[in-house]
């Protein structure tokens, strides 16, 4: 009997144990359903949808060298997905499980409507290396800190890689086509995405494997260093296994431990938000809810904007908007100084972030938000408040990722360049920067702004010592 693949966050033919089930059980349609409420709803993002049009374009090449092709369909899944497995007279459909309580609540309607068409809905594991279930502590519960979660996950033992299918035997129907972006009525997206599709992800992984993962370690915070694998919007839709990274990564000629340990956090926040669906609309330590945050509209769009006055805290907001990525380090700097300095809502933050980045994931960026406003799980403590000088002079020394994003600042001698607003009168005019016109003062004083976070922190705290803080 022919079998439905419905794609989702896992768009690649290698290490796909869905696909190879749907294989196994015969002729095989592969699908993708383009969704309205991911495509315009709460977290859309041309960005995003951009390089998933384009990853679509090279899924269906692959499938079509092996002798099938995917089938696009619009609409709401829980009535796409039914009438589409009629079309082919499918008796089972095949994906790979998804964690997002929007994920859960849309499998659950697809898995009902096909059980009343007598069709069977088979989830498999294939998104991340171990499944929420199975990670647990001692007596059996899961893990919200992220040192005895790293450890318990890192002692699971990894099932075998599997390898991409030679031929696909095809149960053929109407293909449908691959939208561009302009139709699905989203704005365009920048011009500066990466490459997309499976091959292309590949060939990241290819060159952070053969040389860069020895030294992540070392580099990986550096703005201004090309340290980090670029493969988070590859995990993100799947066109790369994880368990493939991670057991590659593990068999490099050097200790990649700090970069496997990355990969566990992608899956950390993942587990806690099956664990925890709440997190998407209120604190993981509810007692920080209280906090009285400062609505303060023009901050924030200064900070959006990349004007805030703080050479780092620009500069990566500038890149985000011109490439839809921002660096790791970057986003807790921002993150930081949007939450702390200058007492904004970090939930603003959290949708911009999600309009924007390329790798944009519900359950990685909540979790990095929550971290940075010490209002999640295993978080930042409140009271260690990222200084942006302190942060730009130690991970950007030379000033060459601050040159790159803000030309404004170009010519400013190195001494300055971290902060511009300590330029004597005359330095400016030489540099040709005026502080106030063509680059922005400091919106904030961050000892001042330190001090009032602090203290709206330490008055929450202290309302509610025994769930807040830690």
């Amino acid at each position: 009997m022919p079998s439905v693949l419905w794609f989702r966050r896992d768009l690649r033919l290698h290490d796909h144990p869905a696909l190879q089930a749907a294989i196994e059980a015969g002729p095989v349609a592969p699908l993708f359903v383009l969704d309205p409420a991911l495509l315009r709803g709460r977290w859309a993002s041309p960005n995003r949808t951009a390089f998933l049009l384009a990853s679509l374009r090279e899924l269906d090449a692959a499938l079509r060298e092996r002798g099938a092709r995917l089938h696009v369909r619009f609409g709401r899944p829980a009535e796409v997905v039914p009438r589409f497995a009629a079309e082919v007279a499918a008796a089972d459909v095949f994906v790979s499980r998804d964690y997002s309580p929007y994920a859960r609540r849309r499998d659950a309607a697809v898995a009902r409507a096909l059980e009343a068409a007598g069709i069977r809905f088979h989830a498999r594991r294939g998104t991340l290396v171990h499944e929420p279930e199975d990670v647990r502590g001692a007596a059996g519960q899961p893990l919200s800190v992220f040192t005895p979660f790293f450890r318990a996950w890192s002692a699971l033992p990894l099932r075998a890689v599997l390898p991409a299918p030679g031929r696909i035997p095809s149960a053929s129907a109407e293909p449908g086509t691959i939208p561009q972006l302009a139709s699905l009525g989203l704005p365009p997206a920048v011009d500066a995405l990466p490459p997309a599709g499976e091959a292309a992800a590949r060939a990241r992984l290819e060159r952070f494997l053969a040389g860069p993962v020895c030294a992540y370690a070392e580099t990986r915070d550096r703005l201004d260093l090309g340290g980090t694998s670029r493969i988070s919007q590859d995990l993100h839709f799947g066109l790369l296994s994880p368990l493939e990274v991670v057991t590659r990564a593990r068999a490099v000629p050097c200790d990649a431990g700090k970069f496997v340990a990355e990969v566990a956090w992608r899956e950390f926040y993942h587990h806690i938000l099956w664990h925890h669906p709440r997190v998407l609309r209120e604190p993981f330590q509810p007692a920080f809810a209280a906090i009285p945050w400062r609505n303060a509209p023009a901050d924030f769009e200064a900070w959006a904007a990349g004007r805030t006055g703080y050479p780092v805290v620009d500069a990566a907001m500038r890149e985000l908007l011109a490439t839809g990525y921002m660096h790791n380090r970057a986003r807790m700097i921002v993150a930081s100084f949007l939450a702390k300095d200058l007492l904004i809502d970090w939930r603003l933050g959290e949708a911009h972030f999600m309009r924007h980045l390329v790798d944009g994931d519900v359950a990685n960026n909540d979790g990095g938000w929550q971290w940075a406003a010490s209002v999640g799980t295993d978080a930042q403590p409140y009271f260690r408040i990222f200084n942006p000088v302190a942060q730009s002079k130690k991970f950007d020394p030379e000033g060459a990722f601050i040159r790159r994003w803000l030309p404004e600042l170009r010519r400013v001698p190195d001494r300055y360049l971290h902060e511009p607003w300590t330029m004597p009168a005359d330095v400016q005019q030489a540099a040709g920067c005026i502080i106030g016109r063509d680059y922005p003062a400091p919106i904030v004083d961050h000892h001042a702004a330190r001090a009032r976070a602090l203290a709206a922190y330490e008055a929450v705290r202290r309302a509610a010592p025994t769930t807040a803080g830690r």
